[in-house]
């Protein structure tokens, strides 16, 4: 069967690639006269990235418990069995992988695979990635900055800033905390510009498409919103594509702009950037997603628009750069400590497909400290996974990108790709 006449099943699965974890209510999705084709129909997802990293901290936590060791390793206790971490996630099917570990007493950082799908250029830890919704704690650390300066409070109504864009009540709390019930967004736009369902290759080439601010917030208005306002969790890129707007119209400078000059510069991240175009420049970790085995194969993704993302997920940085930045914000570098403890507070706990979330960050039991938490994020784009946690006092740091997304899995294939949590359970041991 040719490519491009796979089934919309197929089609389907790469919806649940996001720019971060998918959290779908199918219920806000119901079908009606009009909607745009549902290439990318609503489905419950019984697993995210967010919930895979949950769940290595547990294992880790309970292998804490039953005194389990890493193997003495160079720079850093563990550190043999974390190159073999690597090595086995790229021999069961990751593109690439590069992650690094920080702690007081050491630093570990490696890589394996090669920087593109058929290339021969190996990967190295220094390597470039797309961080998807690692971004989001960024701009959320932008828009602190703002509360700081007395631009605004957390209270304060979208409709004040930007009149029309949002129904009237929605704060700038809730669109950091994902409780606005605005949709995610990113999937209604790519559904609106599918006309085949079938062909997975359409799906793909629309991934290439330039999105501008007037499809983003036309996607926000005309997609089913998930709940009302401050009524619950609701995962949303478009929230933070709002933010993102927000932030422009009131100091006039671009989010490109802004996150070099206050944040990337203040926490030292030299790799970092916010593009605006597709295409990459100088050592990067290209994107490939995976259909599965019974689908469409290997898509490259060197096409993709980041104005998809916007500024809930367009950065791209490295695992060096990504440890800096927690560092900068718990430490208070980048916001004062009191703001910061502020964005770390949750405003949801006790999710069951997803960590407690505050301000743009959200935290997961420390399997180091009993009672303790870790706190980041994680990032999902369509061919690229990421994971950034830090210790309260920014002692401990994991951070990790994987090329090579297994987008039909957890919905068209009864196993993953690869673990992830076999890279990710020994980074975190590695820390205690």
């Amino acid at each position: 069967m040719d490519r491009s006449t796979r089934r919309a099943a197929l089609a389907l699965s790469a919806t649940l690639a996001l720019a971060a974890p998918l959290v779908v209510a199918g219920s806000a999705h119901a079908t009606g006269a009009d909607e745009p084709p549902r290439a990318f129909a609503a489905a419950d997802v019984p697993d995210t990235v967010s919930a895979q990293v949950a769940d290595a901290a547990r294992e880790a936590k309970r292998d804490v418990a039953q005194n389990r060791a890493l193997t003495q390793g160079p720079g850093l206790p563990g550190g043999a069995e974390l190159d073999a971490a690597l090595d086995t996630a790229v021999g069961d099917g990751a593109v690439a992988v590069t992650a690094r570990v920080e702690t007081a007493s050491g630093t570990w950082s490696g890589a394996a695979g090669t920087r593109e799908r058929e290339g021969r250029a190996k990967a190295r830890p220094s390597d470039r990635f797309r961080v998807a919704s690692n971004t989001k704690s960024m701009v959320a650390t932008l828009v602190m900055q703002e509360v700081e300066k007395g631009t605004w409070t957390l209270d304060t109504p979208v409709e004040e800033v930007l009149p029309g864009v949002m129904p009237a009540g929605v704060t700038i709390e809730q669109l950091l905390s994902h409780r606005s019930g605005a949709p995610t967004a990113t999937d209604w736009i790519l559904t609106s510009r599918v006309t085949d369902p079938t062909s997975v290759d359409e799906v793909f080439a629309v991934m290439g498409q330039e999105v501008t601010t007037a499809d983003h917030v036309e996607a926000l208005q005309s997609a089913p919103w998930m709940n009302e306002p401050g009524a619950g969790f609701s995962y949303s890129n478009a929230g933070y594509v709002v933010l993102g707007l927000m932030l422009e119209e009131v100091t006039g400078r671009s989010v490109e702009s802004l996150l070099a000059h206050r944040v990337f510069g203040p926490a030292g991240m030299r790799q970092s950037a916010y593009p605006e175009d597709p295409g990459t420049r100088g050592p990067f970790l290209h994107e490939s997603a995976y259909t599965g085995p019974e689908g469409a194969g290997w898509y490259d993704l060197d096409h993709f628009d980041p104005s998809l993302f916007d500024a809930a997920g367009a950065v791209t940085s490295t695992t060096e750069d990504l440890a800096d930045f927690t560092e900068a914000l718990v430490t208070g570098r980048l916001v004062d400590p009191a703001t910061a403890g502020d964005m770390l507070e949750p405003r949801t706990v006790g999710q069951e497909a997803f960590p407690d979330y505050g301000l743009g960050v959200y935290r997961l039991p420390d399997p180091c400290v009993p009672g303790g938490w870790l706190y980041g994020h994680d990032g999902a784009s369509y061919g690229t996974l990421s994971v950034n946690l830090t210790s309260p006092d920014g002692e401990r740091q994991v951070s990790l990108g994987v090329t090579g997304r297994d987008i039909a899995y957890p919905v068209y294939t009864d196993e993953p790709l690869y673990d992830l949590n076999a890279v990710l359970v020994p980074m975190l041991l590695a820390t205690c």
